[in-house]
């Protein structure tokens, strides 16, 4: 019985794993199911990424260099741009990237021509579980029938199939892929079991199983769509409490003195990242196929969306005060990363930030301790090497979109001609006669 069977392979650690896609989820996933004993090939359309794979060069800041040299040097870990591989795993993740097209609706093309190779390698007693991120019914709807389809196999008798979202956050130095809780939802009891399985045998984190994966991509969905309806909420807080001269910054840390019933969500220039800002526009965009609208999701949406014109807006209004035009004044960007003390820009809103000013015609320079240049709509842009008083003094406003912990705003305030601080990182300077925040 198939069942039974990978149940064994798993307690003996005899189950050989995939990994497609080795970027900021593939990789530290890999290195944990390497980690935990099982030989693992990686995947990765990149030839650059593969390279370093197998010379032991780290590219995630989430994985421990040490880690991956001594998993390569022990042949426990390598990767390949040859999907044949999958005819040799008994455990395939997918973990590739669920981006939005031009449109603003989902693109799974990734998914889609990732699970069509699988197809062509699959073999009878493989577990194949989708970890990106996704609408609700994709694993069902799209992968199963492609599988199926390709390879003759039928899903629950010659393979399992199932969902488990990924849950990474970039930089926290507490919660990590190993001890961050796993949601299983697969096609039948069987697969989840043995799914749920593999994945207890790896992480320390406690593994919860649903009844479906349409169940577990929904829960992702929600995850991400909290959080953004709950940004919105404090963006549009911050907006109204400039209008009325209030400090929201002081607001909130009043608000969540509440011991119960109360969570504080921040503003800033916009959502970045890999999750927050995309995951609503799957759910919004399935929900139409419904005939239904997500109205509170789409609001909040609209509110994020316009953030960086909104500070790029409030940047002017604090150069005028100067008798300043936005256009031809010096605008030092301080952080591109889409969060703090990370090298991550995906999605970041201080690339729209940069791209307005820019269009506005404003001098605009960007430093980030963490990023040297970034590349957007196929142009690279380059920052400056370092900061320093002279450099600071010679820009007409400095606006942080990234609050990172090593930079010296202290110096920053005291030679800055103007600050807009877009995320309170200044919160600790006493002085604040050069600073505004949003």
């Amino acid at each position: 019985m198939m069942k039974n069977n990978l149940l064994q392979k798993i307690r003996e650690k005899t189950i050989r794993v995939g990994v497609v896609g080795l970027g900021y989820v593939g990789l530290p996933l890999a290195v944990e199911k390497a980690k935990a004993g099982f030989k693992t090939i990686g995947f990765d359309v990149q030839a650059e990424k593969v390279s370093m794979v197998n010379r032991g060069e780290n590219y995630i800041g989430d994985v421990v260099d040490k880690d991956l040299k001594d998993l390569v040097q022990n042949q426990m870990l390598s990767a390949t741009t040859d999907f044949c591989f999958v005819k040799d795993v008994d455990f395939i993740a997918i973990c590739v990237p669920t981006p939005l097209d031009t449109h603003q609706q989902p693109d799974i093309s990734y998914v889609k021509s990732s699970v069509k190779e699988i197809s062509k390698y699959l073999q009878k007693g493989t577990m194949v579980v989708l970890e990106s991120t996704t609408y609700p019914g994709t694993t069902e709807e799209l992968i199963q029938p492609i599988l199926e389809e390709g390879t003759g196999l039928k899903c629950g008798v010659d393979f399992y199939l199932g969902f488990s979202p990924e849950r990474v956050d970039p930089g926290n130095l507490i919660y990590k892929t190993k001890n961050t809780p796993k949601v299983v939802g697969a096609i039948g009891p069987d697969a989840t079991e043995v799914i749920a399985e593999m994945y207890r045998t790896v992480l320390e984190s406690d593994i919860h199983t649903v009844s479906s994966p349409a169940v577990a991509e929904m829960e992702k969905i929600l995850e991400n769509t909290y959080r953004n309806i709950n940004i919105g909420l404090a963006n549009e807080m911050a907006i109204l409490c400039d209008k009325m001269d209030i400090n929201y910054w002081e607001v909130v840390d009043a608000a969540k003195t509440k011991p119960y019933g109360f969570q504080a969500f921040y503003p800033g220039p916009g959502l970045g990242g890999h999750c927050i800002p995309l995951d609503p526009y799957y759910l919004s965009w399935k929900a139409r196929e419904f005939g239904f609208h997500t109205s509170m999701i789409e609001s909040s949406m609209m509110v994020n969306d316009k953030m960086p014109e909104y500070c790029v807006e409030r940047a002017s209004k604090i150069l005028n005060r100067d008798k300043k035009a936005l256009n031809g004044s010096k605008v030092l960007v301080l952080g591109v990363a889409y969060k703090q003390d990370i090298d991550d820009y995906r999605e970041s809103p201080a690339i729209d930030v940069i791209n307005i000013l820019k269009a506005s015609g404003a001098e605009t320079d960007f430093y980030d301790p963490f990023i040297k240049a970034f590349k957007s709509d196929g142009k690279f842009y380059s920052g400056l090497d370092n900061i320093d008083p002279e450099v600071i003094a010679g820009y007409d406003l400095v606006m942080i979109t990234t609050a990172h912990t090593t930079v010296d705003y202290e110096m920053v305030q005291k030679n800055a001609k103007a600050i807009f601080d877009t995320k309170n990182a200044m919160k600790g300077i006493a002085d604040r006669t050069n600073i505004e925040v949003l």
